[in-house]
């Protein structure tokens, strides 16, 4: 599996269009950022600490294709970096992801 922290807002968007093309973060840096499991709670709290109304997005990792590719980033730690739109209809789930008392978002996988 892996994973896709985005603002309910930006989600809604893509559903619109059918397909995510990325936060603004992903637009700049040229792939969409995905996590792994063992990841998406260090995601969720160096980059999302105090954001309210996110969302989960639940991916089966094989059905992106080739289009993923495994790459080096927090501490060389490899992270799957989606180098494409993303079909929206591929999400397995759309989870909200509350924050916790210490205002970092909740992961519940």
């Amino acid at each position: 599996m892996a994973y896709k922290i985005v603002s309910a807002t930006e989600w809604q968007a893509a559903c619109d269009k059918g397909r995510f093309e990325g936060s603004s973060v992903d637009l700049q840096d040229g792939y969409i950022h995905l996590s792994a499991a063992d990841q998406v709670q260090e995601t969720a709290a160096k980059h999302f600490q105090g954001q309210t109304d996110l969302r989960l997005v639940v991916l089966d990792i094989d059905a992106l294709g080739a289009a993923v590719k495994w790459e080096p980033s927090r501490g060389g730690r490899l992270f799957p970096h989606l180098y494409a739109p993303l079909d929206v209809s591929l999400a397995l789930a759309v989870r909200p992801l509350p924050l916790g008392p210490d205002g970092i978002p909740e992961v519940v996988l």
